[in-house]
């Protein structure tokens, strides 16, 4: 399933942005679009108030939603994706400001350095429930003494789906069609802030979970420095840095 998770998201790169613009498959409206670009806005506030971001990672950098955001107030950026597809969009959005890209399987690899930020965008939702805590972990270990972990994520709505698209099944798998009718299974668990806010707190991070009304939650958390931290696993030897 992780594999097609990543042949999904090669097949897809070219087209990804229609999703975020609201254009083709994904166009319900100008009334649904405004709405969306808001709700995005805000979220692109709340981030604004975790700077500076100082040495900042992005996991799951795509094609690059967020990326320049954070290079212009970041004074370092990793951006890390396992499609090499989407890192090449991301770089045409970056112009000349100075990001390191990582391809890698964020399911495989680990951070070798610490940062004051982390951030990923549309990416839990992704984590399967019985990596969710190792996620975490990994989370937790790239981050200096006082650093921070900002995400956000989609809400469940079948209005954010392409027209196309079958109804949701909240099974943790859903079904997604590409413009030339491709289909791809991909792993997708959408979170209540209610309920994601307490198994955080079991994990030892602390921060409100807030929504920015029908789309979108957002979350910028800390860890406890109490939770003990489980050691650092041997990193990839393969991991291919850009």
């Amino acid at each position: 399933m992780l594999d097609e998770q990543i042949a999904y998201y090669r097949a897809r790169a070219a087209e990804y942005d229609q999703w975020h613009t609201r254009r083709g498959r994904y166009d319900k409206g100008d009334a649904h679009r405004r709405q969306w670009l808001a709700e995005l806005d805000s979220v692109r506030s709340e981030l604004d108030k975790a700077r500076p971001f100082g040495d900042c990672l992005e996991l799951a950098c795509g094609t690059g939603l967020w990326t320049p955001q954070l290079a212009t107030h970041a004074t370092t950026l990793t951006a890390v994706d396992a499609v090499p597809e989407t890192i090449a969009i991301n770089r045409t959005k970056v112009a000349d400001l100075p990001v390191q890209y990582i391809v890698a399987d964020l399911f495989d690899w680990w951070p070798t350095q610490t940062y004051d930020l982390v951030f990923f965008g549309f990416w839990l939702s992704h984590v399967p429930a019985d990596r969710f805590d190792r996620f975490w972990q990994m989370v937790r270990a790239a981050l200096k003494p006082g650093g921070k972990a900002f995400f956000v994520d989609g809400l469940s709505s079948q209005v954010t789906s392409a027209r196309d698209h079958p109804a949701l099944t909240h099974s943790g798998i859903e079904q997604r069609k590409l413009n030339d009718g491709q289909t791809f299974n991909i792993i997708k668990i959408f979170y209540q802030p209610a309920r994601l806010q307490p198994r955080l707190d079991s994990l030892g991070w602390t921060g409100p979970i807030q929504t920015t009304g029908e789309f979108f939650y957002h979350g910028c958390v800390t860890p406890n420095p109490d939770t003990q931290q489980r050691p650092q696993p041997t990193p990839k030897k393969d991991d291919a840095s850009r």
